[in-house]
Parts: C-alpha cells; sequence; structure tokens
C-alpha cells in the first residue's frame, strides 16, 4: 500500500442510479436497431449470403469484382450459376489462382458448388463475382442491388455495400488494392 493513501478516509461508495424503463427501452432499441444496421445477410432456403460487397471504381472502369460467403445449412448440394444486376450488363462467377507461377482469372464454368453444412467465401484473389459492362461508377458508402441464381434455390435477391477501391472484406474500408478488374 503507498504512503499517501494511509490516514485517508475511504470515499463513500456512490450507488449508482438505476435507469427507468423507458431510458432501458430506448438503450434496448438503439443496441437492436444497431445490430440490424450492421446485418447485412439474405436467406432463401438453406442459403445464406452473408454481407455481400463490392469495391468502388475509378471513373470509366468498365469490370468491378462482387465478393460475399455463402452458407449450406441444408442436406443437398447446390451451385450458383449466375445472376444479375442493376449495375452491370452482365454478371459472371470467377475464380484466381496461380498457375505455372502466374495468377489468373478464370470463369467458374459449371457453377460454383456449395456443399450441405458448408460455406464457400468469394473474397479477393479467390472465388468472386465479375460485374461486367458497368453502367455507373461505384462509390464507397453506396448501395446496389443484384440477384443471384441457384441451381436449386432458385433467384436469391441480394444488395450490395460498396467499399473503399483497396478494401479486403466487408465493413473494413481500405487495404491494399488488388489490381486490375476489381476482383
Amino acid at each position: 500500500m503507498s504512503n499517501h493513501l494511509v490516514g485517508r478516509p475511504a470515499a463513500p461508495f456512490r450507488r449508482a442510479r438505476r435507469p427507468s424503463l423507458t431510458e432501458a427501452l430506448l438503450a434496448a432499441a438503439l443496441t437492436l436497431s444497431a445490430g440490424a444496421a450492421l446485418a447485412h445477410d439474405f436467406r432463401a432456403g438453406a442459403l445464406t449470403i452473408d454481407q455481400p460487397w463490392s469495391r468502388a471504381t475509378p471513373a470509366g472502369a468498365q469490370v468491378a469484382g462482387g465478393f460475399m460467403t455463402i452458407r449450406n445449412a441444408g442436406p443437398a448440394e447446390d451451385r450458383l450459376i449466375g445472376g444479375a444486376s442493376e449495375i452491370a450488363g452482365r454478371l459472371e462467377i470467377h475464380e484466381m489462382g496461380v498457375v505455372d507461377g502466374v495468377m489468373r482469372m478464370r470463369p467458374v464454368e459449371q457453377g460454383l458448388a456449395i456443399k450441405p453444412g458448408e460455406a464457400v467465401e468469394l473474397k479477393p484473389g479467390s472465388y468472386h463475382i465479375m460485374f461486367f459492362e458497368l453502367k455507373r461508377q461505384l462509390k464507397q458508402g453506396e448501395r446496389f442491388k443484384g440477384e443471384l441464381q441457384f441451381e436449386k434455390a432458385g433467384t436469391i435477391p441480394v444488395e450490395f455495400a460498396v467499399e473503399s477501391i483497396g478494401a479486403q472484406g466487408a465493413g473494413q474500408g481500405s487495404g491494399a488494392a488488388h489490381q486490375g478488374h476489381g476482383g
């Protein structure tokens, strides 16, 4: 015990004021609405699409990438086979990988399998959606509508949040920019 506390009377104990019912309800409502504002998931049957997002694009860009996690809680495999978006003339599912020491991107011709009980992450440098023939520039902070087409679950409407040009994940804002095509 330090010397400066010796002989000093203890501070009186103050009891915290209990919040009123109105204050408690307001706090609960704010907590729930904050959680709902952060939630950005879409469901159809056994599939859940978690936080679809894209990157902002420079003016004049013709392509952009789309990213998300797709979870399959069902007993059967499903496949992401295509989709559409209000911001692009066409949409394709792509994958990136190193072939002979060179990073390459190619379309996933037969669709992207989502096995039962598993999740597939679409992220920069891996599987992703390519938006071609952009109709406008994508700006950080906005959202745009799209549809994902699954072999079994059918069409699922989603909304993509636009992050910064260099974002590496939903809500991350910035990071090292992926060169070339936004995917």
